[in-house]
């Protein structure tokens, strides 16, 4: 078992750690919680040109077709600096989507637009009370006459619904009864936008959707199975931004116990302090591993149904326990503003619940675990 990156991925590890350095320090996290709309634009221009929005689309609509290792090492970097962004819901999410079951009309239309920065798409998928899985899609699609849907439902948790060029909705077709994705412009007539705030101050939104036309040519089908599978890689990268959060947070915890100085000693030279901080490296380390083994699983063909949910559910509470260690070390100051300290904890715990909460994550793995038995 080789454990050791390519040349070439550290080069791409360093080069998306420079570029979040620069054009997302702390400052521009601030200045950006809560706010209804904005990005990093210098960033996300950036991005464009290091072939970052493309990186798991297909070459020939302007991707750059990377694996999920690749891919994964973006996103720990991302998870480094919080970096605010359509881009998971954006390339992640909805361009997958359109890659794996778009017409050949929608991904020309749609996917050069994502890969190069120029269009935003967004998902609509979680309903109020309602489960992550399929049973929790219910919002009406009624076919409507001349072809396409009528559409009304209401999503919460729709990142940057405001911004985004399109909004893919998961809806059922009860006649059919199954799930279809259907292409919303945020702008049509029976769309209603909602800002949410949250835990985290990042920039979600309620969308209530009261009978809305959607043409056929707006409408991708492939099932719930389409979403599953799309999610499963999702997931992965997810994991990896929360062991890349739950490494920075260690990294300034550790040099704050070795430069905060109580009783003439370092916080770090006390026992109690020093095993907190041996068990978080020690899961810290776990998390990653439990990434990058399931993201070559992925692109070397083996089965990810369970080491998928398995990083996602291990690196987000790995997180979350993390920043709870950090909290309790900077003590008061791990929760006034001018700390990143409660930057990383509230999002922390947004992570925790976001793209498949724990609950549904157990479900899953609990599924494979039972069925090989």
């Amino acid at each position: 078992m080789d454990l050791d990156f390519s040349e070439e991925q550290l080069l791409l590890r360093d080069t998306v750690r420079d570029l979040c350095a620069k054009h997302v320090p702390a400052t521009i996290v601030r200045a950006l919680e809560n706010d209804p709309e904005r990005y990093p634009e210098d960033f996300w221009k950036q991005a464009a040109q290091l072939g970052l929005h493309g990186m798991r689309l297909p070459e020939d609509h302007g991707g750059t077709d990377m694996t999920l290792l690749d891919a994964a090492l973006v996103y720990a970097e991302l998870g480094r600096a919080l970096v605010p962004s359509p881009h998971f819901a954006s390339t992640v999410l909805a361009g997958q989507v359109l890659a794996m079951a778009g017409s050949a009309e929608q991904q020309e239309r749609w996917l050069p637009r994502i890969a190069s920065g120029d269009g935003i798409f967004t998902i609509a998928w979680l309903e109020p009370d309602r489960s992550c899985g399929p049973k929790g899609v219910r919002a009406k699609a009624l076919p409507a006459k001349g072809g396409g849907y009528r559409l009304t439902g209401v999503k919460r948790h729709v990142p940057y619904a405001r911004s985004a060029e399109r909004i893919l909705v998961l809806a059922r077709d009860e006649a059919a009864d199954e799930v279809v994705f259907l292409l919303v412009d945020p702008a049509a007539e029976g769309v209603r936008l909602t800002q949410q705030l949250t835990v985290a101050s990042d920039t979600q939104y309620r969308v209530d959707l009261e009978d809305v036309y959607v043409a056929e040519d707006a409408v991708i089908r492939g099932g719930w199975q389409l979403w599953d599978t799309v999610m499963h890689d999702a997931i992965v990268l997810a994991a990896a931004q929360s062991s890349g959060a739950a490494r920075r947070t260690l990294e300034f915890t550790v040099d704050y116990a070795l430069t905060r100085h109580q009783f003439d000693k370092p916080l770090g030279a006390f026992q109690a302090i020093a095993h907190y901080l041996a068990d978080a490296v020690t899961a810290v380390d776990g998390a990653e591993t439990l990434v990058w083994e399931a993201a070559w699983a992925r692109d070397t063909g083996r089965p990810t149904a369970k080491l998928a949910p398995m990083a996602k559910l291990f690196a987000a509470d790995t997180f979350r326990d993390v920043t709870a260690t950090a909290q309790q070390i900077f003590g008061g100051n791990g929760f006034t503003v001018e700390f990143d300290t409660q930057l990383y904890f509230r999002r922390a715990k947004q992570w925790q619940m976001a793209w498949w909460d724990a609950r549904y994550l157990e479900e899953l793995i609990a599924a494979e675990v039972l069925d090989a038995a």
